[in-house]
């Protein structure tokens, strides 16, 4: 017979071997998160996906970032680039969201507008997607557009803007050199005229260099275009009288910005939900249900990378500008615009229409 002691035991040892098969199992049956990153990452394709059509910035900033953030990665996997185009960047942004694997083996360079398109498009059936829920990596370049004026002109700094009239040149009706002069005209009370019909941003610059029109607002100011505008600033042709964004490029220190021609936190507020964007230029995104030891780990590789000798050494062959914004960043100011009260958020929208 046994003992009431070993029938004690025996029952111990069943605990014990039952509790060991559950975290047998338990472990074989784990989430994904509970991999660790250099395990994970080792030998690893991650398909990096860019949500514009091919030859443009976006793919250009995602072929540099492809080439070097696997190094600071651990586990140092490689990136095989998808270009994904359509309804204005909504496309890769929906898929990210919504379709893409969640456990860090896809992330994109979305459009720059994904930050704010719910707050500002909320009636577009295109728009499936949360920016509050991605996981921002980070942005190599924050953008600010430059408003030029053909000299001898009467405009010669920022407050002139609301003196005298300057004919722009524009493109699209809601492309940047069409909608930011006419959004300025009705919020801070500039006299800009805008010529809208140039099939490119390009083609409205040679408008500029010929005289058919006095100004010019640019939606950016990248490496190309600060090339091309260089000796026309130098002879004097033109005079680059305010910026378009949240603060003032290094490159131009002394040039104030229009967000500092606001006089009320109301402007304040509406250039703060208009200009984000600009902040976000090139956004690198992971999807919202990535494992959150891996998104820290993206993070890390990209603010490296930003600083990394030869990574900033090919970025100046192409030409590509580096002045990064990092997720950390991203993640204040989306908070921020999304704390915006619903009357300021009503009246963007309106002059957006």
């Amino acid at each position: 017979m046994t003992s009431k002691k070993e029938k004690t035991a025996i029952g111990a040892r069943k605990l014990w071997i039952a509790a060991l098969v559950i975290t047998v199992l338990g472990t074989a049956h784990a989430p994904a998160h509970a991999q660790g990153v250099e395990d994970f990452y080792r030998g690893r394709q991650v398909k990096f996906i860019v949500g514009s059509a091919g030859g443009g910035g976006y793919e250009f900033y995602a072929r540099l970032l492809a080439k070097h953030l696997g190094r600071f990665i651990p586990g140092n996997p490689g990136f095989l680039l998808q270009t994904m185009p359509g309804a204005g960047g909504a496309v890769a942004a929906n898929y990210l969201y919504n379709l893409a694997q969640q456990d860090g083996s896809e992330i994109a360079m979305l459009g720059r507008a994904t930050i704010t398109q719910t707050l500002l498009e909320p009636d577009d059936a295109s728009i499936k997607f949360d920016p509050r829920q991605f996981k921002w990596i980070g942005s190599p370049q924050q953008e600010v557009g430059l408003i030029l004026v053909r000299q001898p002109s009467p405009v010669n700094g920022i407050e002139d803007l609301r003196r005298h009239e300057v004919i722009v040149s524009g493109t699209t009706r809601m492309g940047p050199p069409s909608f930011y002069p006419r959004v300025l005209n009705h919020l801070l009370g500039t006299k800009f005229v805008v010529i809208e019909g140039y099939k490119s941003s390009q083609e409205a610059l040679l408008a500029l260099e010929r005289g058919e029109v006095s100004g010019h607002a640019s939606g950016s100011s990248a490496a190309p275009f600060r090339q091309r505008i260089a000796p026309w600033v130098k002879d004097g042709l033109v005079k680059v009288v305010a910026q378009i964004g949240l603060q003032r490029d290094e490159d131009y220190p002394d040039t104030p910005t229009v967000f500092e021609l606001a006089t009320t936190d109301k402007q304040r507020s509406i250039m703060q939900l208009l200009f984000a964007q600009q902040v976000v230029a090139w956004p690198v995104v992971a999807p919202p249900k990535m494992p959150e030891v891996r998104v820290a780990a993206l993070r890390e590789a990209f603010n490296k990378a930003m600083v990394d000798r030869e990574f900033l050494e090919d970025a100046a062959k192409a030409a590509l500008i580096i002045k990064p914004v990092s997720g950390a960043e991203i993640d204040t100011l989306r908070d921020k615009i999304f704390k915006t009260p619903d009357a300021i958020v009503a009246r963007t929208r309106d002059l957006m229409k």
